[in-house]
């Protein structure tokens, strides 16, 4: 099909049925909050209203050409693949990414209810809509128009409509447990882009990111005899201090980060400091300071782990090399054959993600944005998005937009533009007619 054919056959978003559509979303919002073991969302409830859209251009119950797969691994939780069947064997594009959970909102911090969709002007208004309902609406109304317009294209459309984005302490709910099922192998074949980001530019990289906790035990005494005690705090300062100089050393700018324009390089640093508490004149036993290392285009989180662990290993075996802090201040009492001692602990790390710039799902993107936007400017994030690392690694061309805005993502009072959203419909649109050319 020509592509200027596909752009006139699509054409603009449906801002009426969008509209009446994401209302529906954003009043399942309250009960698809994704915090456990508080709140597990029911991401049916939003499915539900997914399906009753296209319903009728499915080949099961409207005669249409839509294939619907409704998968669930958890009760209540399921996951939609949407299929547009085209006419050449292995030309396919996706759209994946678009989950059906929030993050929590308190309706007291709001200025508007959170759990139903409010109109200001251009402003559509509650939880979910720039993350990541507002994007299950539009996608939805891009697989309505193919089902209702029905033009004979090349490529396959798939949409992918995911649950359990916003927890990851869950595994095999979501998007993990269709790409191990094998749910998702065919999508390898083409450009497959991961809607949930924001600002309507290409994100084309992504942090990983390691949480660390550096527990150090010392001996606690009072501070007037200090030369009695192993001060952990100072321990913990200096320890930390020497980590942090070996790991910039390992790991410094890399070439490629103007390339692909994040803020920072990788970084390494404390953020939050704890001790048992005592009296001002006691210096404690054991104190604790913890931290994140954000990494740009490491190739895994866990080559810096180790290291870290050597690290603390090596100063641990060397404690007495260490610069103390004064006269008395000392890691090791002989006489009483005790030693300072470090320990260095990791939560879930995550690694980051460059998506390949030479793709042919990168150019189309980047050509659509400027096209329908009027500008191009890929950007990158020093945050996480670990699912689209894990579809990196098992072989997918992963490319990221979104429509939503940067501004509100996880916030109180959130909102996107209607104006932004039909924008990207145009960007769909322009990507599905240029890979059909």
């Amino acid at each position: 099909m020509e592509s200027s054919v596909v752009k006139e056959t699509l054409g603009k978003l449906n801002e009426e049925s969008f509209v009446t559509l994401l209302s529906k979303l954003i009043g399942e919002s309250k009960y698809v909050q994704n915090n456990p073991p508080d709140l597990i969302p029911q991401e049916d409830r939003v499915a539900k209203h997914v399906l009753d859209a296209l319903l009728p251009y499915s080949t099961t119950t409207g005669g249409g050409p839509l294939l619907l797969n409704h998968v669930t691994y958890f009760p209540g939780r399921g996951n939609l693949i949407v299929e547009y069947p085209g006419t050449v064997p292995g030309k396919i594009l996706s759209f994946v990414g678009c989950h059906m959970d929030v993050v929590t909102a308190n309706p007291n911090d709001w200025e508007f209810d959170p759990f139903s969709l409010s109109i200001d002007g251009d402003k559509l208004q509650g939880r979910g809509t720039t993350d990541c309902l507002g994007h299950v609406a539009l996608i939805t109304e891009l697989m309505r128009r193919l089902g209702e317009t029905k033009p004979d294209l090349k490529s396959t459309v798939v949409a992918v409509f995911i649950a359990n984005e916003e927890n990851s302490s869950i595994s095999g709910v979501g998007v993990d447990a269709l790409v191990k099922d094998g749910l998702l192998n065919k999508l390898k074949e083409g450009p497959l882009f991961w809607i949930d980001t924001a600002d309507k530019q290409p994100c084309i990289g992504t942090g990983g990111m390691i949480p660390w906790k550096l527990h150090v035990t010392g001996k606690l005494f009072h501070s007037g005899l200090p030369h009695k005690a192993i001060n952990p705090l100072e321990l913990a300062m200096e320890a930390l201090k020497n980590v942090e100089s070996r790991f910039y050393k390992e790991f410094p700018p890399h070439p490629k980060e103007k390339l692909y324009g994040f803020a920072t390089p990788s970084t390494m640093k404390p953020t939050q400091w704890s001790y048992p508490g005592g009296g001002i004149n006691q210096i404690p036993a054991e104190c604790t300071i913890s931290g994140d290392v954000r990494l740009l285009l490491v190739k895994h989180v866990k080559d810096v782990m180790k290291k870290l662990q050597d690290h603390v290993d090596d100063i641990n075996e060397n404690i007495e090399k260490l610069d103390s802090w004064g006269p008395v201040s000392k890691y090791i009492l002989p006489d009483e054959n005790m030693r300072g001692r470090l320990t260095i602990s990791f939560d879930e790390a995550n690694s980051g993600v460059a998506c390949n710039l030479d793709s042919r799902g990168f150019h189309v993107l980047c050509k659509a944005t400027e096209d329908v936007v009027g500008h191009v400017k890929p950007y990158s994030i020093t945050g996480t998005l670990p699912l689209i690392r894990e579809l990196q690694d098992e072989g997918f061309d992963v490319q990221t937009s979104g429509y939503g805005l940067m501004a509100t993502y996880h916030a109180k009072n959130e909102y996107c533009l209607l104006s932004d959203m039909c924008q990207g419909y145009g960007v769909f649109v322009s990507i599905i007619s240029q890979l059909e050319a």
